[in-house]
C-alpha cells in the first residue's frame, strides 16, 4: 500500500509538472534503509561509501528527496523488548541528525512537510525525510508518538514482519495466527495520535 501511495504522489507530481513547464519534477526514494555504523567521522554518507545510498550517489543520480528509514526488527512483547527497540530507533534518529547537522549541513536539510521540500530544493540542497518501519519501537508509551514526530518522523508503519502491541501483521496469514484480529485497543489509540500529528500511516504490513 505504501509503495502505491508514494507512486501516486510521484505520478501526481509528474502530471502537474508536465502540465506546467515551469514546475520541476521532484524525484523521491520513499524507503532507504540505514546503518548507524555509517554515521561517524571516519565513514558517513557524505563519502563514496560502498552502500547504494550516499550523497555523492544522490547528487549524481539527481535524487531530490531521500526518505531515511528508522527500522526496528520485531522482538519480544515485553519490557526488555520495548526498551531495546526504543533505543534502536533513537540511535537511528540521532544518526540521521548527525548527517544533517554535523556532516552535511551545507548539502542537505530535514523536511517536515511539502513546503519544506520546495524551500530546501530552491536553496540547491537535497532533502532528507524520515519514516519509521515498525511502530513496535514506540513500546507501550503513547507519548512516543509525539517524540518520534518531534524527531522528524512523517510516516510510520504499524508492524513489520510480526504481530506487535498495536496490530497484527500479514505474516499471520501464513500460519493462521492473530493477536488482535487487526488493531489492538492501544493500536487504535496510536492511529488517532498519528493522524492528530499528521503522520502518514503505512498499512502495507498489517493483515486487517
Amino acid at each position: 500500500m505504501k509503495k502505491y501511495l508514494f507512486l501516486a504522489l510521484i505520478l501526481t507530481s509528474t502530471i502537474i509538472a508536465c502540465n506546467n513547464s515551469t514546475a520541476p519534477i521532484i524525484t523521491i526514494d520513499s524507503h532507504i534503509d540505514i546503518d548507524v555504523a555509517n554515521f561517524n567521522d571516519s565513514i558517513n554518507y557524505t563519502m563514496n561509501t560502498d552502500t547504494q545510498f550516499n550523497l555523492p550517489n544522490m547528487i549524481q543520480g539527481e535524487l531530490d528527496v531521500a526518505w531515511l528509514v528508522v527500522y526496528t526488527a520485531q522482538g519480544d512483547l515485553n519490557k526488555e523488548g520495548y526498551e531495546d527497540a526504543f533505543e534502536n530507533a533513537i540511535s537511528k534518529f540521532e544518526a540521521i541528525d548527525r548527517l544533517i547537522n554535523v556532516y552535511a549541513p551545507d548539502k542537505v536539510e530535514l523536511a517536515l512537510n511539502s513546503n519544506d521540500v520546495k524551500r530546501i530544493l530552491a536553496k540547491g540542497k537535497k532533502v532528507i525525510m524520515i519514516g519509521v518501519e515498525n511502530a513496535y519501537s514506540m513500546g507501550l508509551d503513547t507519548n512516543n508518538v509525539k517524540k518520534f514526530w518531534e524527531k522528524g518522523a512523517r510516516y510510520v508503519s504499524l508492524t513489520h514482519n510480526g504481530h506487535n502491541q498495536f496490530s497484527d501483521s500479514n505474516t499471520g496469514e501464513f500460519d493462521g495466527t492473530a493477536l488482535h484480529d487487526g488493531l489492538s485497543d492501544l493500536g487504535k489509540e496510536v492511529v488517532e495520535l498519528l493522524n492528530y500529528h499528521g503522520i502518514m500511516i503505512d498499512i502495507s504490513h498489517p493483515s486487517k
